[in-house]
């Protein structure tokens, strides 16, 4: 199974799910959908390059959405 990268702002209570890493050349944001906040109780954001794949997620009040292990484990971006 592949890793995902994950990072984690406490301070923001702001997490990304990388499904392409960071650093691959020419992977750009090109589209973000933004999911009904009222459908998922929160602020989740899909992130595509210009070909429509799925580069990453962005989950705002990601204590509430995600689980803690992953929060534990993610790449930590505040103190």
């Amino acid at each position: 199974m592949a890793e995902l990268k994950v990072t984690y702002d406490r301070q923001a209570d702001a997490a990304y799910v990388y499904f392409v890493a960071p650093s691959d050349a020419g992977q750009k944001v090109a589209s973000m959908y933004a999911c009904d906040p009222v459908a998922v109780d929160g602020m989740i954001n899909l992130d595509f390059d210009g070909n429509g794949r799925l580069l990453g997620v962005e989950v705002l009040d990601a204590s509430s959405k995600l689980p803690q292990y992953l929060l534990d484990s993610a790449e930590q971006l505040s103190p």
